[in-house]
């Protein structure tokens, strides 16, 4: 699958789980349905992957992604009324500690989807 195919269906499972759930459960439940649907059409997906962070090569935290999708996109899950700029930097950290180019945001928020697309260029 060529890599800019890869959000797109990534968001299109998000929508499937929202049109059946809507909004209101805890992230951990559109976790959950989100691994369903993503596995139905194939793709590997890890949950709650742990991701270590070091500093001058110690292991200074332990953090955990929601979901990895294909060993390339880390997605972070919310529940809330709108994603906050906290949200996004999270995301991009630990893009960062990963050294994974792409992360999704995607918020079951109270009227829709909302996807925030982070892709950071490693040096």
């Amino acid at each position: 699958m060529k890599h800019e195919a890869l959000p797109e269906k990534i968001i299109g499972c998000a929508y499937a789980v929202y049109n059946q759930m809507g909004f209101g459960f805890l992230e951990s439940v559109y976790e959950k349905c989100l691994l369903i649907e993503l596995k139905k059409t194939g793709l590997k997906v890890e949950a709650q992957s742990p991701i270590s962070v070091f500093y001058d090569d110690e292991l200074v935290g332990e953090f955990f992604a929601d979901v990895i999708v294909e060993d390339t996109i880390i997605l972070e899950l919310k529940s809330v009324r709108r994603v906050v700029q906290a949200h996004e930097v999270q995301l991009v950290n630990y893009l960062t500690a990963t050294r994974k180019e792409v992360g999704l945001i995607l918020n079951f928020g109270p009227e829709k989807v909302e996807v925030k697309r982070k892709v950071r260029t490693l040096i």
